[in-house]
């Protein structure tokens, strides 16, 4: 934590300004600055994104059928994600109107494979903490070691969660990171019977310890409705891919948005037309694009997407044991559509969850062990993919020319959609828990708890849309600014 005087632009009297630099615990780097006035009040709280990838720009004249591989190298926790919403909009470019049977299913085995290994990873190594001690509890003892030293079985169970949906991942990818299973119009490799059995093994252990993980979830709501319920609380839009039925599919479906309320604002939604409803902005102190809705503009149409969205956008949950506490969680907030930073991690825990139960059924199906791999169709110069990634909607959109090169590329994260959310989730708690108060590290944590209930992947967030904002500072040999040059 750094602290200087800086004064802002709407008042002459200097304000004390405050960075969490960096923001612990989430995928990336980023940091919160904060501006207080002489008694403590706050005036200001931001989350900035402070690193920059380019992948939007250096994928342009790479040949089409490298990109699946090369977009996973926006992230080491997400991979698996933009792998097959790569291929998902490659697909349309190589006509593959409708894969095989065998390909679909295996994407979904991979895919649901990293939604669960992601969320385990989240809760247990990531939020946990915070949750079980208190979010102003003593800092050695608040990460994933002092979870392992208060409740060894809890912290290898979450372990071999993640384990396992690795495992998924490395049969159907290749490897478990950055694998290379997903290609243009389908897979490149099916199951084995051995691989499959392998797989089947520890299932039955995988759900026991998912329902665990949901109940401990609940109870720890149930124990705090109040702190759980208010904690950050910013009413906006939701955003998600539905699937037929109006069921929660998470690798595939049309986009449906709800207002704060719960009202459809726009419903079956073909991928290929996002743009018709979604629109981009940028700021000067973010390196992430601020999307919104665009008829009712930046003020008013920004919106959620991830867990907490997607259970309550969706109309059921086709597997057993999910939909129960998708029921459970909607009739303990009156079924009113909930807002709460918090419930996120109630949300995230119910599709791990169905994440097992999915993966279940399709080790299941005969059709993971045909040969049947590829399909291809009349090429066209533009694809559109969408696929729900473990922190929500996740937009990669492509054009190809005659040469078979990538000549744009235009990428819209699950961060970025909950860009606004974040900020507002983080003044909101600002102005709980720290107005008129001196910042202790415990309050500060308050801030990064609202952060990491969204889950933000900060690496893949980072894009620029338009010209790059840019501060550079030229330094002489005793640390004096010399030389300062600002653009944007």
């Amino acid at each position: 934590m750094s602290t200087e005087l800086e004064t802002a632009k709407q008042s002459e009297k200097p304000l004390r300004r405050i960075a969490i630099d960096p923001v612990s615990r989430v995928e990336g780097h980023g940091k919160v600055t904060l501006l207080l006035d002489e008694g403590g009040h706050v005036h200001q709280v931001r989350l900035h994104i402070v690193e920059f990838r380019g992948f939007e720009r250096f994928i342009q004249g790479r040949p089409y059928w490298e990109v699946p591989v090369m977009v996973q190298r926006l992230c080491g926790i997400c991979p698996v994600s933009h792998h097959l919403a790569a291929s998902k909009a490659l697909d349309v470019v190589v006509g593959a109107k409708t894969l095989t049977r065998t390909a679909e299913k295996l994407r979904r085995l991979m895919h649901y494979g990293q939604i669960l290994q992601s969320h385990a990873l989240h809760f247990f190594h990531l939020s946990s903490p915070d949750l079980l001690f208190g979010f102003g509890s003593d800092v050695a003892k608040r990460n994933i070691v002092g979870v392992a030293v208060a409740d060894p079985q809890l912290a290898k169970q979450g372990v071999l969660l993640r384990k396992f949906g690795q495992e998924v991942i490395r049969v159907t990818a290749g490897k478990r990171v950055h694998g290379t299973g997903s290609v243009p119009g389908g897979v490149n490799k099916a199951l084995t019977v051995a691989e499959r059995d392998e797989l089947l093994a520890p299932l039955g252990q995988v759900l026991e310890w998912a329902r665990a993980g949901v109940q401990l979830v609940k109870g720890l709501h149930q124990k705090n409705r109040e702190l759980y319920d208010s904690f950050g609380v910013c009413r906006s839009n939701i955003l998600s891919l539905v699937g037929k039925d109006g069921r929660l599919d998470l690798y595939d479906g049309k986009l449906r948005a709800r207002d704060a309320d719960g009202a459809i604002l726009f419903d079956d939604l073909d991928p290929q037309a996002y743009r018709s409803q979604l629109k981009e902005e940028v700021k000067p102190w973010s390196y992430m694009k601020f999307p919104y809705i665009g008829s009712l503009g930046p003020e008013d149409g920004w919106y959620k997407v991830g867990p907490l969205a997607r259970l309550q956008n969706c109309a059921f949950i086709h597997t057993p044991l999910a939909d129960a506490e998708r029921q459970a969680f909607r009739e303990a907030h009156g079924g009113a559509l909930v807002h709460a930073p918090l419930a996120y991690h109630w949300a995230r825990l119910i599709e791990l969850l169905h994440s097992a139960e999915v993966i279940g059924e399709l080790l299941n199906d005969e059709d993971l062990l045909k040969d049947e791999l590829v399909t291809y169709g009349e090429r066209v110069a533009e694809g559109v993919g969408i696929i729900e990634a473990p922190r929500g909607t996740l937009i990669h959109h492509y054009r190809v020319d005659e040469q078979d090169l990538v000549t744009m590329c235009n990428l819209i994260v699950s961060t970025t959609h909950n860009n606004q959310a974040m900020n507002e989730a983080i003044r909101s708690v600002a102005r709980e828990y720290l107005d008129g108060h001196e910042p202790t590290e415990g309050l500060l944590n308050h801030l990064e708890v609202a952060i990491r209930a969204f889950d933000p992947c900060l690496s893949c967030a980072t894009h620029a849309l338009g010209q790059m904002p840019l501060v550079v500072e030229v330094e002489d040999a005793s640390g004096a600014v010399v030389g300062r040059a600002v653009r944007g």
